[in-house]
């Protein structure tokens, strides 16, 4: 198990080395510079060239690139463009923030989307099975923004139930974490549904029912477990995808995230601060996907048993 943890851990290293080119790779490829972005567009050649020069814009790409790689392996990601603070305090000040409604999002869509996947499963073809199915194809066509616009019309403007915007207390994460999780919880339920009629179809599930065992034991004993190894894998996908996925919600409902600090970033071409999130966003994914093989282990014990054997 724990050799098996360290070649993952190890993949991190060349996987976080290609995404770093690809991102400077990108923003070299997007017209404009910096100090344009930073100056305005009346500023005079001569200052644009001076700041560009400064900011080390005007070296050859391989160059910049290089002398990104070393400045991040002795712990230093650089300084924002736009607002000179070192990017990793600008990353961590708005990581709470996202962490909070991705976290929030995922869980309530497990919590919809498991359960009537399982019902929808156990009750093939009956009404809760037409239901469930019914209403996983409608949250997965609805648009997250249409949606969350929907929402504060309602329940914000409307009735002012809930607020429209911000990130101040617990209650202004309802909002943009129902509007995140409705797509998801979709996805989860069919799969689920999908996974728990291949699952009581075995072999296996029948000998339990033969042996006389409650139907209940056997759906959540025996079924169950391994049915849930690729919503568990599924899940860990879109929680790892909400970590860095979050801008249109985060925009809609005018939320300080780490979606919003990309998007900013990219519209000054402040390549530090992109560089920067794409880097933690992919080690967060890469953290999480780890987090999700190592459930395996503990979800299916044959999964289990190989690793000990590595």
């Amino acid at each position: 198990m724990s050799k098996y943890i360290v070649k993952r851990v190890l993949i991190v290293f060349p996987t976080l080395l290609a995404i770093i080119f690809i991102v400077f790779g990108i923003m070299s490829l997007t017209p404009g510079d910096p100090a344009r972005m930073m100056l305005g567009q009346q500023a005079s050649p001569e200052a644009v060239a001076r700041v560009n020069h400064e900011l080390g814009f005007d070296r050859p790409f391989i160059i910049r690139y290089g002398d990104y790689v070393v400045k991040l392996l002795e712990g230093d990601m650089g300084n924002s463009y736009r607002t000179g603070r070192p990017v990793f305090n600008e990353i961590i000040s708005r990581l709470p923030t996202t962490a909070k409604l991705a976290s929030a999002a995922i869980l309530l869509a497990v919590m919809i989307g498991v359960p009537l996947g399982i019902l929808s499963a156990v009750k093939q073809y009956s009404l809760y099975d037409i239901t469930g199915t019914a209403a996983a194809m409608l949250m997965a066509s609805i648009p997250g923004f249409w949606f969350g616009l929907m929402a504060i019309l309602l329940f914000a403007l409307k009735l002012g139930w809930l607020p429209s915007n911000g990130s101040d207390t617990w209650v202004h994460y309802i909002l943009p974490a129902i509007t995140l999780a409705i797509p998801v919880s979709a996805s989860l339920l069919r799969l689920t549904r999908t996974t728990m009629l291949e699952t009581i179809r075995q072999d296996y599930v029948r000998t339990a029912r033969a042996k006389g065992q409650t139907e209940k034991k056997v759906i959540f004993h025996h079924a169950l477990k391994n049915a849930l190894l690729p919503v568990v894998t599924v899940a860990g996908l879109e929680f790892g995808g909400l970590l860095g996925g979050v801008v249109t919600i985060e925009t809609v409902f005018s939320i300080n995230g780490v979606g919003t600090l990309i998007i900013d970033a990219i519209r000054m071409k402040d390549v530090p601060q992109v560089t920067g999130c794409a880097i933690f966003l992919a080690f967060l994914f890469m953290m999480v996907m780890l987090i999700v093989d190592i459930l395996y282990a503990y979800i299916d014990p044959r999964i289990r048993a190989r690793y000990q054997k590595v």
